[in-house]
């Protein structure tokens, strides 16, 4: 019954399958790259005991809208231009920020494949920080 199904109800069965794999690709990639997702609170750890900088790569109006205080704004599209402004970071923590955490886990890939050790993710990016009641600067 079950073999006919699928014989029966193969372009269905498919879609099934392309969806699931694409619901669990995001987070099967983020493992196999190396970065590391940290919550709110292991991100402010990292900002007040490890000295960490906090990177976001959200677009400008965006990030003028709100974000993380001191946080150093590099839009995702000219990160691998401007690269050089980090340079003298590579040695600290690095935690990364965008508004959900997709961008940000793009570019803590392009971070780690040149040189930053210490990257992390900030996991559910602003929308989790704000969610947490911590505080945003908008200027």
């Amino acid at each position: 019954m079950t073999v006919q199904f699928i014989q029966n109800n193969l372009g269905i069965v498919a879609l099934a399958v392309l969806s699931a794999g694409m619901l669990l690709w995001p987070p099967i990639s983020r493992k196999l790259s190396g970065v590391r997702e940290v919550g709110v609170a292991e991100a402010t750890q990292l900002m007040n005991h490890q000295d960490a900088i906090v990177l976001d790569v959200r677009e400008e109006s965006e990030f003028y809208s709100g974000h993380i205080a001191h946080s150093k704004h590099i839009p995702l599209g000219a990160l691998s231009k401007r690269l050089g402004e980090l340079e003298k970071f590579k040695g600290r923590a690095v935690v990364v920020s965008c508004r959900s955490g997709a961008r940000s886990s793009r570019a803590c890939g392009v971070l780690r494949k040149n040189g930053f050790e210490q990257v992390y993710n900030l996991a559910g990016g602003i929308i989790a920080w704000e969610q947490a009641n911590m505080p945003v600067e908008k200027k």
